[in-house]
């Protein structure tokens, strides 16, 4: 290799390298930022959940600038997990957009500094109509704080920004504070999944919330056995079924399962693949799952149980196919 090609290698790597490492170490700010956020859910935030709770209207979540775009994010996420609320940008408000407020909301106002003269402005009209005020900051002694019913500490110890300037991970904490509030209530409010469904109905989330099991489950050519069948026997079964699992079938009655797992497990065991049966390598009771659950409530059961695959039975535990992690 020529000095010429080794050198323009080199400065190709170093110019690579530059913007890697500025990359991570932006990351790292951002991520340290709002790892300390745990530590400062305290009282104020459990006040802030009963106070929305206790309420009978909407959530108006408002900011400026960078804090707006953040604002209507968090205001979509409190919809959508079932607390209702609106967006209302700091200043809008003031031509007009003031009516969409009325008494018996509750406002979550943001600013990074927390002297946001557009936010500032909304505290005398939302005192007007008895609207309580919560706050997420960066400063917990600016005029927001201290005006605030509740604020809630959304403050960094830098920005991300080489220069310190772009809001940048004061963005990141105070949406990772606005989630945090969101899934708080939804854990209070015993907000479901199937609610969740209602509100999601397009897209791959709505398909997988909707969808029920007996719609995506595999129900024809279902690899099965019976409890006497030998490893070598099984071995075809398997393969052929393409579902890197065997059924075992008793008179009709399911009474195990034998994965991929059970079958490299078995052939370990065995000294020749005729002596091991599948009564003896089988999972006994698998899991199963009724053809009316949702595809979500499939996904769920297979991660918490940490398995790839579901018998999907009736009530009388009549086999009627398998759904895997895939579907």
């Amino acid at each position: 290799m020529t000095d010429s090609v080794m050198r323009t290698r080199l400065d190709s790597h170093d110019e690579l390298s530059s913007p890697i490492k500025t990359a991570a170490h932006a990351l790292q700010i951002n991520a340290a930022a709002v790892a300390t956020l745990a530590g400062r859910i305290d009282g104020s935030f459990s006040d802030a959940v009963d106070l929305i709770l206790s309420r009978k209207r909407h959530v108006v979540v408002s900011g400026m600038g960078k804090s707006g775009l953040v604002a209507r994010k968090i205001s979509a996420t409190f919809a959508s997990l079932g607390t209702p609320s609106i967006f209302v940008h700091s200043a809008d408000a003031g031509h007009g957009d003031l009516g969409m407020i009325t008494h018996g909301d509750t406002a979550v106002l943001i600013s990074a500094s927390g002297e946001t003269d557009e936010v500032l402005g909304l505290i005398p009209y939302l005192r007007n109509l008895e609207v309580p005020i919560i706050s997420i900051t960066g400063n917990m002694r600016s005029t927001l704080a201290r005006q605030s019913d509740i604020a809630l500490d959304g403050s960094i110890e830098r920005e991300a920004c080489l220069h310190n300037l772009a809001p940048t991970t004061s963005t990141i904490v105070a949406m990772a504070m606005g989630d945090a509030l969101a899934i708080a209530l939804c854990e209070a409010s015993g907000f479901k999944a199937a609610d969740f469904a209602q509100y999601h109905p397009g897209g791959k989330l709505g398909k997988r919330l909707k969808t029920p099991v007996r719609d995506a489950m595999h129900k024809t050519d279902l690899p099965i056995c019976t409890p006497d069948t030998t490893l070598k026997a099984m071995l075809p079964i398997m393969s052929d079924g393409k579902l890197g699992l065997v059924l075992v079938m008793a008179d009709q009655t399911l009474s195990g399962i034998v994965t991929d797992g059970d079958l490299r497990r078995g052939l370990e065991q065995a000294s020749e693949l005729g002596e091991l049966r599948a009564h003896e390598i089988m999972t006994p009771g698998p899991l199963t799952i009724g053809p009316d659950a949702t595809l979500y409530d499939a996904d769920t059961k297979m991660h918490d149980a940490r398995v790839t695959a579901l018998v999907v039975a009736d009530p009388a535990k009549k086999v009627l196919g398998v759904i895997q992690i895939h579907d």
